[in-house]
């Protein structure tokens, strides 16, 4: 019984020891990324501070392996800036990581990489021993732990890395599918290769029977190469509802168990068995861009625009006739001429939801852009194109993402057929924010097939223009080749791509202060104020909007021009230096002033916006002087504060009036209607007709 007891005491403390062992967590940098621990699997803790730019992260939900660990785990939302333990996972390579922005970190996009890992919260597997010490990767030999043997391996070209592969999922049964199983091994025979500690969790994979459960039926299917049957309108329109559902492709799909993120991993295409580290085409250090570029080119200087082109990547399709829409793409980047100084063009891939194939600064000269359009694989899904749209504007011209700012944003939408959602609201979204939409549609929808497209007319609602010359209709798809140069031409003539103005960068605003007597000092500053809250909500530039301004009393003075001042920050000032010049109040002298002084000199393609704001009756007329204003093509708004009357202000502005009028009883009330006035000037900017 005493030796009984002696032993079990002696497990309890061996099992203490043990478990003590286990509470050692390394803690590592901010700067660390994943692909510098050799570890497959580990739990590490994280500083505070470490969500910051300069940390960069790759992906979304499974990240490349360059990537920042903590500032992906803060991403994904693990941990917060204040840091903590995190649970790291190696998996294989990813054929594409999304970028996306969440919990306060950017991440950028990556059409491939090497290696992956997954975060998760910081809590141990059972059944896995994790290590108190992270092995790091170095140019020299790295001694790796395997049990109670220390084996050193040398790194650089003597070692490779390869990953144990699935075997091939057949159609028929349900496979037990593992995380590829990291293992090290060198040219030397004689070394042993160390053995990983941790055990890959196991998914379970559905059948391809299953998987075709999933899609609730066909969708306009245009594999000829499989099925072997004509495109004539007749076939297409027997296997295409108006609903618009998933196509049939000729490839085996597997639907991964949602409940493990080690799903997100399985991608067959993305590591061949036995690839070296070395033969990937990037170098062994992790410092280095997502994407190396073969060189920078100028490119052509006609042609500055950032484009987007959505690609059609649904079911309708075919495999076929995806090759031929990537052959177009690569002649269309070719056609361009790529370079920082002309062009930069981006890809969007559209099927049941919109993910980045590569952004605007990924590459820089149309021979890497075409070798990268040809390596795209096809997502598969209905034809989203609204949800595409939506998804462009609020996430593709980014500065983050290449976008210029000086060059107009172009989108150019290739759909197959018709779309599967409606694209009317997007696409007036996206037209006011200065996207300049395009539609190259390929073999249109028949006569007998009409009554199945969601929202006629869909091309008329989505592109800037409906005067032609922002659509394309191919009649088939072998004949795309044919309008490569003319959509070329089209898109380059930057002086029609009238959607890149916008409310807020194409006027010329005239501001007309009252400086009477019956204002002063302290509420002249406060008009002020509200001068300058409305001029830094616009793009002001001298390609710009540009802002002038007058005071007047009986008499009237220019204190800047329209061409004075060519920035943001200069107008600002200049607002901030007028003086206050006190006197009578003749209204309808100063709009006639306006009319001389300011916008007689407007750009014949700007909107001539005046803003008149005054606190009392004029001592003229203000009725003639505003009609005549009106007549040349003012946009006159009226702002009276106090003792201005009512019928003076109607006269002076634009019809209707209500829109284009404005009263508060005291002058500190003026910021009530800076967003209003705003919000009118770009309703009105909006209306006009799109022909």
């Amino acid at each position: 019984l005493g030796m009984s007891l002696i032993c079990t005491y002696a497990a309890k403390e061996a099992t203490k020891k043990m478990k003590k062992a286990k509470l050692y967590v390394p803690q590592i940098d901010c700067d660390v990324k994943a692909g510098k621990i050799i570890n497959p699997e580990f739990i590490a803790k994280c500083p505070p501070g470490c969500q910051d730019v300069k940390y960069r992260v790759y992906g979304t939900d499974i990240y490349a392996s360059f990537s920042s660990v903590c500032n992906a785990a803060i991403h994904s939302g693990i941990i917060d800036n204040t840091g903590g333990k995190i649970l790291v996972q190696k998996v294989a390579g990813h054929s594409g990581y999304r970028g996306s922005f969440s919990n306060g970190v950017r991440s950028l996009s990556l059409p491939r990489w090497r290696e992956s890992f997954l975060v998760s919260e910081g809590k141990p597997r059972k059944g896995v021993t994790y290590p108190s010490t992270l092995e790091y990767s170095s140019s020299k030999s790295t001694a790796v732990k395997s049990g109670n043997d220390r084996v050193t391996v040398p790194t650089g070209d003597a070692v490779r890395k390869e990953y144990q592969t699935s075997p091939v999922l057949t159609p028929a049964t349900q496979i037990a599918t593992t995380t590829p199983t990291p293992t090290t091994t060198t040219t030397d025979p004689s070394t042993t290769t160390p053995k990983p500690t941790t055990t890959p969790a196991t998914i379970r994979t559905t059948t391809v029977a299953a998987a075709a459960k999933t899609r609730p039926g066909l969708h306009r299917v245009r594999d000829i190469a499989f099925r072997g049957t004509s495109t004539s309108a007749s076939n297409r329109n027997i296997l295409r509802p108006n609903t618009g559902i998933q196509r049939q492709e000729p490839v085996a799909t597997f639907q991964r168990a949602a409940s493990s993120p080690a799903h997100l991993a399985m991608e067959t295409d993305s590591w061949k068995p036995g690839l070296s580290l070395f033969d990937t085409g990037f170098s062994s250090k992790e410092e280095l861009n997502p994407k190396p570029l073969e060189s920078t080119s100028q490119g052509n200087p006609n042609c500055k625009v950032d484009l987007s082109f959505l690609m059609d990547g649904s079911w309708s399709i075919g495999k076929r006739r995806f090759q031929l829409q990537k052959h177009f793409l690569g002649n269309v980047a070719q056609a361009l001429g790529i370079g920082s100084a002309g062009p930069l063009m981006g890809i969007v891939q559209y099927g049941d939801d919109p993910s980045t194939e590569f952004n605007l600064k990924t590459y820089a000269n149309s021979k890497d852009l075409r070798n990268a359009i040809e390596k795209i694989p096809q997502k598969g899904g209905l034809s989203n194109v609204g949800k595409a749209l939506s998804f462009v504007n609020k996430n593709f011209f980014l500065d983050a993402n290449g976008n210029r700012g000086g060059a107009p944003n172009v989108v150019v939408v290739i759909v197959d057929g018709w779309p599967t959602d409606r694209v009317e609201e997007a696409s007036r979204l996206a037209r006011e924010s200065g996207i300049n939409i395009f539609f190259v549609t390929i073999e249109a929808a028949a006569e007998s097939e009409k009554q199945n497209i969601i929202e006629p007319n869909f091309v008329d609602k989505a592109v800037c223009r409906t005067n032609g010359f922002y659509s394309i209709n191919v009649p088939s798809w072998f004949s795309l080749h044919k309008v490569v140069q003319p959509l070329v031409k089209r898109v380059c003539d930057t002086d029609r791509l009238v959607c890149s103005k916008t409310c807020l960068n194409s006027a010329d605003i005239g501001f007309v202060i009252d400086g009477s007597s019956s204002v002063g000092t302290s509420n002249f500053r406060t008009v002020l104020q509200f001068v300058a809250n409305i001029s830094k909500e616009f793009e002001i530039s001298d390609t710009d909007t540009r802002i002038g301004a007058i005071q007047y009393t009986y008499e009237q003075r220019l204190e800047f021009s329209f061409d004075k001042y060519s920035t943001k920050q200069d107008v600002l000032s200049a607002i901030k230096r007028i003086s206050y010049w006190s006197g009578g109040t003749s209204t309808g002298a100063a709009i006639s002033y306006a009319s001389e002084q300011l916008f007689s000199k407007s750009k014949p393609n700007k909107r001539k916006i005046m803003i008149l704001i005054t606190d009392g009756r004029s001592y003229d007329d203000v009725r003639v002087p505003a009609m005549a204003a009106h007549r040349n093509g003012v946009i006159a708004y009226s702002v009276g504060v106090a003792w201005a009357a009512q019928d003076e202000l109607e006269a002076i502005a634009t019809d209707p009036d209500k829109e284009h009028s404005f009263f508060v009883d005291e002058f500190d009330n003026l910021y009530r209607f800076v967003n209003q006035l705003i919000q009118n000037i770009c309703t009105e900017f909006n209306s006009q007709p799109r022909n």
